[in-house]
């Protein structure tokens, strides 16, 4: 196996292809401009006129961010075949796109909605108390993510270009552009611009899942290969024994469900034409990203492991591996990993992926660098510098829809719902403009503390961070259930049930180590929890039985 890595020497290639990319997506933001109508149902919904191609691109679009590109391949790279499960994942979102987003969307079409609050608070009668958690669960998605996409693009810029400052250029770059076709074209140019982006991202993915393939001298031999890998990456619960069957199994309803009742998947939902068309997305979304999954994710991280090995073969077969202890790289038997682990230690990618714990998701940016220019020639140049901008794009599609989203459930929910009724409608559109600014800002300065910062690291670990945001967004759920479907909910249920949740996921955040400290019994437990668990799991028990108990209270009461 490689034991460093091969430089490709893309030249100016990468700035022409990004500059004329970028260049593209404002003439986007500028189209929608021109479109546009007054009022703001078509700034933030496009006027509930987007067919069924648009309206499967752009919810794939958001729904597959960098955690996708990068976080999900560095997982499977880092953990093995377990998981692929995650890929169940996919067909129960699209699922959900059927179910429940037609219905979201009759209703919003129906009562002129505009966010998930508009529903909610005029079904429980509630304009402030509860206007108020939903909006802070929308933030508390979306900033995180669009934290997220503004470092993946800062990764990818520093990838393509090098030079000491890269990271920050392409941070800023990304985020300026971003926040500008938003600001000028509202959801028609988002939505545009996420079809575009959701058709780089699926190519890049099955390109990148190709040229693994390829690297190994093609399918048979890339399954044989992958079946000598080491007995923690084929069986479950992983390397890492991160991924018991119980927690893969919450992970998966709970991460789908989570994600498609997240500010921005609900707005799409309202801005479908029809139910015709949102059914037809629901299908091309379950298919098309369930196939990128399985051949794109799965194969990069499989073939990783198999080209650049996270652990090697000993004389007596058994496999050694790199872990970090106390910042030390120390090698590891198969037979004491387990302890080691257990008691703070962190795998390491092979060198020539990266020096440190995080350097895992590298691992997709690394086989396109180096094996499509193999397979391809020159022409593998070209395709190497459209797939990794497609990652960006990917960052892009759900920056973009997030800031968006945000701005709607600030504008509406806050600014226009609580503390100015009266205001125009056009100044809650130049207040919506101000917070995707402000918004982007804040997330952008996020990433530079945290690169300055051995304390605040909120992208150290990309899938975590994402599931922790999804976990914040299941917490809609329960009352999402009884809106659509039950109709047996109070609004004194429905408050103190999304409180009850959203405060047990915090307990499993970072917060409560900062609260806490690292070494207190209470963050030992969350942490045990964890590995039996989804975190949004544990959230929406608990949300249930409170939301469940006080509804059926208050109805005894009123009897």
């Amino acid at each position: 196996m490689m034991d460093t890595i091969a430089t490709t020497d893309l030249g100016l290639l990468p700035h022409f292809c990004l500059a004329g990319y970028l260049l593209f997506l404002l003439g986007i933001g500028l189209w929608g401009f021109s479109k546009r109508q007054a009022g703001e149902e078509d700034y933030y919904l496009a006027g509930r006129g987007q067919g069924w191609m648009l309206s499967s691109l752009t919810i794939m679009a958001t729904f597959f961010s960098s955690a996708a590109m990068l976080g999900a391949p560095g997982m499977v790279y880092k953990e093995g075949v377990v998981f692929a499960l995650f890929a169940l994942n996919v067909p129960l979102s699209g699922a959900m796109i059927y179910v429940l987003g037609n219905r979201i969307r009759e209703l919003g079409r129906l009562h002129g909605h505009v966010t998930p609050a508009d529903l909610i608070c005029s079904h429980y009668g509630s304009p402030v108390a509860l206007r108020c958690l939903v909006a802070l669960i929308g933030f508390l998605y979306a900033v995180p993510y669009v934290v997220i996409q503004i470092q993946a693009g800062g990764i990818i810029s520093s990838q393509l270009f090098g030079g000491e400052h890269a990271f920050e250029i392409g941070a800023c770059l990304l985020s300026l552009v971003t926040m500008l076709y938003i600001m000028i074209g509202g959801m028609r140019s988002v939505a545009w611009t996420d079809a575009l982006q959701g058709v780089l991202l699926m190519g890049g993915m099955l390109l990148a899942g190709a040229a693994a393939v390829a690297a190994l001298g093609g399918p048979s031999a890339f399954f044989a290969k992958v079946a000598e890998l080491p007995r923690t990456s084929l069986t479950v619960p992983g390397t890492t024994g991160s991924f018991t069957p119980e927690k893969l199994f919450t992970l998966c309803i709970f991460g789908a469900l989570g994600s498609m009742i997240q500010p921005a998947q609900w707005m799409r939902f309202y801005a479908a034409k029809s139910a015709k068309a949102l059914r037809r997305s629901a299908v091309i979304f379950a298919l098309g990203l369930t196939a990128c999954f399985l051949f794109g994710v799965m194969l990069v991280g499989l073939g990783g492991q198999v080209l650049y090995p996270v652990a090697k073969a000993g004389p007596d077969g058994a496999f050694d591996y790199q872990v970090q202890v106390d910042d030390q790289a120390v090698t590891v038997s198969e037979a004491d990993l387990p302890g080691r682990l257990a008691k703070g230690g962190k795998p390491l990618p092979h060198p020539a992926v990266g020096a440190g714990p995080r350097d895992f998701d590298q691992i997709m940016v690394v086989v396109l660098k180096r094996h499509l220019p193999e397979l391809l020639g020159p022409a593998g140049l070209v395709m190497a510098t459209l797939v990794i901008i497609a990652i960006m794009a990917a960052a892009m599609s759900t920056a973009d829809s997030n800031l968006h989203a945000l701005s709607a459930v600030v504008t509406r929910d806050i600014y226009a719902g609580i503390l100015r009724p009266s205001a125009s409608e056009k100044s809650r559109l130049w207040v919506g403009r101000g917070v995707i600014a402000a918004a982007t800002l804040l997330a952008l300065g996020m990433v530079f503390v945290s690169r300055s910062s051995e304390s605040f690291d909120p992208i150290g670990m990309i899938m975590p961070m994402s599931l922790l945001a999804i976990a914040f967004s299941s917490q809609l759920l329960p009352v999402t259930f009884d809106v659509l479907f039950l109709k047996s909910g109070s609004r004194q249920g429905a408050i103190a049930g999304i409180v009850a949740g959203m405060l047990l996921v915090l307990m499993f955040s970072p917060l409560l180590a900062i609260v806490t400290g690292s070494d207190s019994a209470a963050v030992g437990l969350f942490a045990r929890l964890k590995q039996i668990a989804d975190i949004g799991f544990c959230g929406v028990v608990v949300n249930v039985a409170v939301f469940t108990l006080l509804s059926v209270i208050g109805k005894r009461t009123r009897s």
